[in-house]
């Protein structure tokens, strides 16, 4: 009877799952259709299905489409994406909700080599991304190596990855306090996290990455569940602990990395979407899938917030997910100190 029970249990969860899979990839696709809809210029969705099937449109559509538009969507999209995985990565990993590469200091680390890179070396284009994504990697190798205590612990990691990215911080406004003011100018909106003026060489390699990273994420979502029940467990299982830890922490970073690099460093998009996808889910299991669709519905819907709903000045789509994520960063602080949970 109990095997049953856990059966159904089960089924149902499952079922749960596929249809927050389900919804969460419709809104995807309807937020995906008004960004590249709506604007100064209208365009009609017939017309945007002719211009992506290569189709014959009027020429302002086609450019509107094409070459405004669409990289934007994408890169919007992808970068959703790769931070809602990576966020869920690391939680599961370290067991922890404030373990996400924005709070503990892996997007930070990015951000400052690529402020280095603009403000020092006058870096721009596909220069910057790949400081960034080097600058995120290196910053996660640190905090690793700093938390490395026969294993590495939940807090330990997080306090870790939160002063390493405070120093980052300081060295971010350290070198724009000694940069030129457009200079400075030019890197604040690239911190703030934007997908204005996103082009097709932001889109090929953050597409290629996500193509490699996000088909190995998944597929260690197997390893990341052992891991979750423990490392006595996971050997039980036969789980290779720390090459499969290292395999994801490498995949969450390089996830971080990429989108940070093609969209800037989008503020708690990796943060909130791993829990609140596992609350759309329930049951406990690492919901890597839906993390990731959630990061895109959520950057989607904050570029088209911030860009056509907040009066006649757009705003980046940073500073909105900054103004959904805050409130969510104290709250879970505060729920957790209550609770005994907060260290």
């Amino acid at each position: 009877m109990s095997v049953e029970i856990i059966s159904v249990a089960r089924r149902r969860e499952f079922a749960r799952a596929r249809t927050v899979s389900i919804v969460l990839a419709i809104l995807v696709v309807v937020l995906f259709a008004l960004t590249l809809s709506y604007g100064s210029f209208q365009v009609s969705l017939p017309d945007i299905v002719r211009s992506l099937l290569g189709r014959q449109t009027p020429p302002q559509v086609d450019y509107i489409i094409q070459t405004l538009r669409l990289p934007r969507a994408i890169v919007g999209t992808l970068a959703g994406l790769s931070f809602g995985l990576s966020g869920m990565i690391f939680q599961q990993l370290v067991r922890n909700p404030l373990a996400s590469p924005d709070v503990i200091g892996v997007t930070s680390g990015g951000s400052a080599a690529a402020v280095l890179a603009i403000v020092i070396f006058a870096a721009s284009g596909t220069v910057i991304s790949v400081v960034a994504l080097t600058g995120a990697v290196t910053t996660a190798l640190l905090i690793y190596l700093l938390a490395w205590r026969k294993g590495v612990g939940g807090y330990r990691f997080v306090l870790v990855g939160i002063g390493v990215g405070a120093a980052m911080g300081g060295l971010t406004s350290f070198l724009l306090t000694r940069a030129d003011v457009r200079v400075a100018s030019d890197a604040l909106i690239w911190l703030s996290g934007s997908l204005n003026g996103r082009t097709w060489a932001d889109v090929r390699p953050l597409a290629v990455a996500s193509l490699i990273l996000v088909p190995l994420t998944l597929m260690l979502g197997r390893a990341l569940l052992g891991l979750q029940l423990g490392d006595d467990v996971a050997k039980g299982l036969g789980l290779p602990i720390e090459r499969s830890r290292l395999a994801l922490l490498l995949i969450g970073v390089c996830l971080a990395g990429t989108a940070t690099a093609a969209a800037g460093p989008i503020a708690y998009v990796a943060f909130v979407s791993g829990p609140i996808a596992a609350r759309l889910v329930g049951g406990g299991r690492p919901t890597l899938l839906q993390a990731g669709l959630f990061g895109a519905v959520l950057v989607l819907a904050a570029d088209f917030i911030g860009s056509h709903l907040l009066g006649s000045t757009p705003f980046p789509v940073g500073v909105v997910t900054g103004i959904i994520g805050a409130p969510y960063l104290l709250w879970l602080l505060a729920t957790s100190n209550r609770t005994g949970r907060g260290g």
